[in-house]
């Protein structure tokens, strides 16, 4: 009897559909923000990586976030957040650059 419940529980994983397993994260478009005055982002490692201080409070691990340099975007990755205590709604987090979606 554990053999058949094993295989019916096996069964429903690959009925799943694929895109219900995926992660789900949002995106957030920073582009046509200004640089430097509405968030700040430190390049590192020739931009495949960097930090970058924004507000807002729904900035969690594995969304995205489109920046603009120049003419180009740019999608990053969250990899971590921090959020400060004063004001709660800035944060500073980690970005790894990502092909855009």
């Amino acid at each position: 009897m554990n053999l058949s419940f094993s295989f019916l529980s096996k069964l429903a994983l690959v009925n799943f559909p694929a895109n219900e397993l995926k992660q789900k994260y949002k995106v957030h478009d920073y582009s046509q923000l200004v640089s430097g005055s509405d968030y700040v982002f430190e390049r590192l490692n020739e931009g495949t990586i960097g930090y970058m201080t924004g507000s807002g409070t729904r900035i969690k691990p594995c969304d995205r976030i489109i920046l603009q340099e120049g003419c180009e975007s740019y999608q990053y990755q969250v990899e971590e957040v921090d959020y400060y205590s004063d004001p709660s709604d800035m944060w500073i987090a980690l970005l790894k650059q990502v092909p855009i979606d």
